[in-house]
C-alpha cells in the first residue's frame, strides 16, 4: 500500500487529489495538512511514502518543507513530491535542490497522476528526459560544490553505466532492459552508487553525472 501526505493551502486542490487517490486499491491518503509546518508534523507522524507538497504555501512553504524533511534521518523513506502551477520555474529548482524527488503540475490528466505517484513510490525520480534536460542546463553552468569526479571513481563499472542510464532519464525497469540485468539488480546498482556519491535521490545523481563529466553537458 502506498501511502500518500497531502500537504497544500488550497482544500479544493486537496479534496481533488484524495477524491483521485482513494479509489485506488494500492493506495491511502494517510493525512492532509495546509501548511508546511503541519505538513512536517504529520509526516513525523505517519511516515508517509509520498508526500505531495504544494510549493507556496503559508507559514512554511513547500521548499523548506522539502529541506527539512531531506535533512531528517528518520523521514529518509519519505519521498517528496512538489505541486506547482507553473511547471519547471525557480522554485521548482529550488525545490529539486533541497531533495524532492520530482515536480507535478497540479493541471496533469488523472491517469498521469495516478502513474507518477507509483513511479516515485517505487523510489524513481518524476524526470522526463525533456525535464532532465532542462535540469542539467541549469546546474552544469553551476561549478559543482565538491569535485564530483573523485566520487566517481569509487564507483564499478556496472555503476557508472547505472547512472548514466539514469542520467538521460530511464527508469530501473528501463535500465534492467538496456544492460540486461533484473529490475531488482538495476535498482542495486543505482542505490549503491547513491550511497558512494551521497545524492538523496536520482535528480542529484544526474546532476553530479554531467558535472562529474560521466555525460556530455
Amino acid at each position: 500500500m502506498i501511502r500518500v501526505l497531502l500537504v497544500d493551502d488550497q482544500p479544493l486542490i486537496r479534496s481533488g487529489f484524495r477524491a483521485l487517490l482513494e479509489v485506488e486499491d494500492d493506495i491511502e491518503v494517510v493525512a492532509e495538512a495546509s501548511d508546511g509546518r503541519d505538513g512536517l508534523a504529520l509526516a513525523r507522524r505517519h511516515r508517509p511514502d509520498i508526500a505531495l507538497i504544494d510549493i507556496q504555501m503559508p507559514v512554511v512553504d513547500g521548499i523548506e518543507a522539502t529541506r527539512r524533511i531531506a535533512a531528517d534521518p528518520e523521514l529518509a523513506g519519505v519521498h517528496v513530491v512538489i505541486l506547482t502551477n507553473y511547471g519547471l520555474d525557480e522554485y521548482v529548482f529550488n525545490a529539486l535542490r533541497a531533495g524532492a524527488a520530482g515536480f507535478l503540475v497540479k493541471d496533469i490528466e488523472p491517469e498521469d497522476f495516478l502513474h507518477a505517484i507509483r513511479v516515485a513510490a517505487r523510489g524513481d525520480a518524476l524526470l522526463a528526459p525533456s525535464i532532465t534536460r532542462k535540469l542539467i542546463d541549469r546546474y552544469v553552468t553551476q561549478p559543482p560544490r565538491a569535485d564530483p569526479g573523485v566520487a566517481l571513481r569509487e564507483l564499478t563499472n556496472r555503476e557508472r553505466e547505472a547512472v548514466a542510464l539514469v542520467a538521460q532519464g530511464l527508469s530501473n525497469d528501463e535500465i534492467a532492459g538496456r544492460m540486461v540485468i533484473s529490475p531488482t539488480t538495476a535498482k542495486t546498482h543505482v542505490n549503491r552508487a547513491m550511497t558512494k556519491l551521497r545524492a538523496r535521490d536520482r535528480a542529484q545523481l544526474v546532476v553530479l553525472a554531467y558535472q562529474s563529466g560521466l555525460m556530455s553537458s
